[in-house]
This record gives structure tokens, sequence and C-alpha cells, in this order.
């Protein structure tokens, strides 16, 4: 996920928490007109949060499925650096692991 979707995300996650604040915060002070404007407001922050996720989570699936093509393609152009890879990997857990 780029920074930008990231920021785009927060943004979206914010809009609602504030919209949704400002709904719970005024409903007693509000007239029946109002409080359904504010209904209507948060319902459309909500789907459009829903629909902003569901993009979001599209893009992570096909950003992970590529990196796993091209993880898996490497691994089959080179076993052995693979082998070696994992097996350093290994090492270095088990030391920081046994440190504990």
């Amino acid at each position: 996920m780029s920074k930008d979707n990231a920021d785009d995300l927060r943004a979206e996650l914010k809009s609602l928490a504030d919209t949704l604040e400002e709904v719970l915060s005024n409903s007693g002070e509000k007239s029946k007109e109002e409080l359904s404007k504010l209904r209507g407001k948060a319902e459309q922050a909500l789907r459009d949060s829903r629909h902003r996720l569901g993009e979001t989570s599209d893009l992570i699936a096909k950003q992970t499925r590529e990196a796993a093509a091209r993880t898996d393609e490497y691994v089959r152009e080179n076993p052995w650096a693979s082998v070696g890879i994992g097996a350093a990997i290994g090492v270095v857990l088990g030391v920081l692991l046994t440190r504990r």
C-alpha cells in the first residue's frame, strides 16, 4: 500500500469518526429535522468509508499476490540461494530467541 493510499484511508476514517462523534454529541440538542440530516450525513460517511475500505483491501490483496508470485519465481530460479537465506534467517531468529 502506498503512502498516499494510507494517508487517504486515515483521512477517510477520521472523517467518519468525526461525523459519528458529531451525531452522538449533538443528538440531545437537535430537532428531529436536524437529527435526520445528521443521520443522513453519518450514513453517507459510513457508505463512503465501506467503499474505500473495500477498494483498499482489494489493493492489498493484489499487492500480496504479486509479492508471493515474485517470491515464488525467485525461489524457483535460485533454490540454493533461497535455502541459504532461509537458513540465515533461522540462525538469526534462533540467536535472538535464545538471548531472552
